[in-house]
């Protein structure tokens, strides 16, 4: 597997000369500060992979731009209204782009309104380390109580209602403030700027969206937009819902194998993929990782290994984000499977043998406490995750244990 690190720009606090000493092979970067629905330039590209390319003192870095973590789809897009039949054109434009710069691994996610949601970004563990985590009853507090969304409390089990009602009146109101700021945080470029208006409105607007019809605007687009991939060599890789069951009443159609199994069918060709993310499937206990790489593996473009411990068995749960070693997720047996699919393609000749991975997330440790970077994007806690994720992937490879044993 080849080890990437996620890389947001000038601005992120973990720097190129990090990864440099990290010892990763490439980065996966995207164009954050481009609107949702523009097209990415040659010129914006190309400053990118300069930026990359390039050590705090000018020397050369030796890294380059693999992967992009995202070109996002627009709400236009999912939903089928508006400009969408512009923002798709734009889409297919800027991945002419990216091709033309060599950029062959395109991660996206179908997610409606959320990126991601957490109600804490920085849980402290017993150790001192402090990581990303949801917490259902504090969620639906939120929905509940803060956001006050018509019909939310029939979206949870009544104990957990019950619990929402005395979690709530028992926060002051900057606890509740930032309750919302966190959950907010999921929202693209929202973390300064969306109200709880801004999330009303947006969850107006999917009012009419069922999961049946969301999925069907997914493979819409997946038409559309992968036989050109397969045409310019790309390939496309949909990055799981995060967390993986409905919230706020939003559709989900890429939580389970199942999900992935309908959709990949739906549009069967190479260039249609997955970007198999232990840690977003991983809150389910209904999803086997490892055997997942195993039935999926052909389509699997791109890697997230990052573990969870989930505080209950229901599908809908609490949830934080664990050490890489030290979660629900048996990461030895998803690494052996991602190197046993690693050696078939070998065996079939496919140049796209290498499945880029990189160490998602992590645990803010040590100096990162003080350092303040992306949430969940820590350097060292992303460090020790990748130095743990080596060592497995060096065992497996072994000659004394057979590759991918």
């Amino acid at each position: 597997m080849r080890q990437t690190w996620r890389w947001f720009g000038p601005k992120d606090l973990v720097s190129v000369d990090d990864m440099m000493q990290a010892g990763v092979e490439g980065v996966v970067s995207a164009l954050h500060h481009v609107p949702t629905g523009a097209v990415w330039t040659p010129e914006e590209v190309a400053l990118r992979q300069a930026q990359i390319g390039r050590m705090a003192d000018g020397a050369p870095s030796g890294l380059r731009w693999e992967v992009v973590e995202s070109l996002p789809v627009s709400e236009d897009i999912k939903k089928q209204k508006g400009e969408w039949r512009t923002h798709l054109a734009n889409y297919k434009a800027s991945m002419r782009v990216l091709r033309d710069a060599g950029i062959e691994v395109i991660c996206y996610n179908f997610m409606p309104v959320l990126d991601w949601t957490r109600t804490d970004l920085a849980w402290r563990r017993p150790n001192g380390a402090t990581c990303m985590r949801f917490d259902l009853v504090d969620f639906a507090a939120f929905d509940i109580h803060i956001l006050a969304r018509p019909g939310a409390a029939e979206s949870f089990p009544p104990e957990v209602v019950e619990a929402a009602a005395v979690r709530f009146a028992q926060m002051d109101e900057a606890t509740r403030a930032g309750l919302a700021r966190n959950v907010v945080f999921g929202l693209p470029g929202a973390a300064e700027s969306f109200t709880l208006d801004d999330v009303r409105l947006h969850l107006a607007e999917y009012a009419a969206v069922s999961e049946e019809r969301l999925r069907t605007h997914l493979v819409d687009f997946l038409s559309e937009v992968a036989p050109l991939a397969q045409e310019l060599g790309l390939r496309l890789c949909c990055h799981p819902d995060d967390p993986p069951f409905p919230l706020l009443g939003l559709p989900r159609v890429m939580s389970t194998e199942a999900d992935y199994g309908t959709v990949m069918e739906a549009v069967d060709i190479p260039a249609n993929g997955i970007t198999l993310c232990a840690g977003s499937l991983g809150t389910r206990p209904d999803n086997d990782l490892p055997g997942m790489m195993e039935r999926l593996g052909p389509r699997v473009h791109f890697l997230h290994l990052r573990n969870v411990h989930r505080d209950t068995d229901a599908v809908v749960g609490s949830f934080y984000e664990a050490e890489h070693l030290g979660g629900h997720t048996d990461m030895v047996a998803l690494v052996g499977a991602a190197l046993r699919e690693e050696a078939r393609r070998r065996a079939e000749g496919r140049a796209d043998w290498s499945i880029p991975m990189r160490p998602d997330h992590g645990q803010d440790i040590l100096d990162d406490l003080k350092r303040k970077g992306q949430p969940g994007y820590p350097a060292i806690g992303r460090l020790k995750g990748l130095a743990e994720l080596r060592g497995i992937m060096t065992a497996l490879s072994h000659p004394a244990l057979g590759e991918g044993a």
